[in-house]
């Protein structure tokens, strides 16, 4: 029987939905539901909310992206943190803090860190992730 992945070996997902993109969050997140309870979750605070009540994952949840929550992701990233972000844009609404999700995606190139951007996307790195 294997033992259960201790927190180290856990895979380390950022989950950030833009407004109009939490419902398909949720619903992604609901897919792929038994493989996200296997991993350590970070969410941005409405987005991570969602999932803790809607889903009952266990979430750690950092501040809302306009308040820095995508910057907070960013630092973890950057120190090797993070194994992959699922960040479902809108690329529709403009957003106020669209600087820190530059710095974010652009992070995610720096650390070379898989950043899926849209829902096909997503799913493609999430079905990868678990195949290992």
């Amino acid at each position: 029987m294997l033992n259960a992945p201790t927190p180290s070996d856990r895979p380390r997902i950022a989950l950030i939905a833009h407004d109009r993109k939490k419902d398909t969050m949720v619903e992604l997140a609901k897919e792929f539901a038994p493989y996200l309870q296997r991993c350590r979750l970070m969410a941005t605070g409405t987005t991570g909310g969602r999932l803790v009540d809607e889903l009952g994952l266990d979430v750690e949840r950092m501040l809302s992206g306009p308040w820095g929550g995508d910057l907070q992701i960013g630092a973890r990233l950057a120190v090797g943190e993070v194994d992959a972000v699922i960040f479902l844009r809108d690329p529709m609404t403009p957003q106020p803090h669209e600087p820190d999700i530059n710095a974010l995606v652009r992070a995610c190139d720096v650390h070379d860190v898989p950043c899926a951007t849209n829902l096909s996307s997503a799913r493609l790195v999430l079905a990868q992730l678990l195949q290992k």
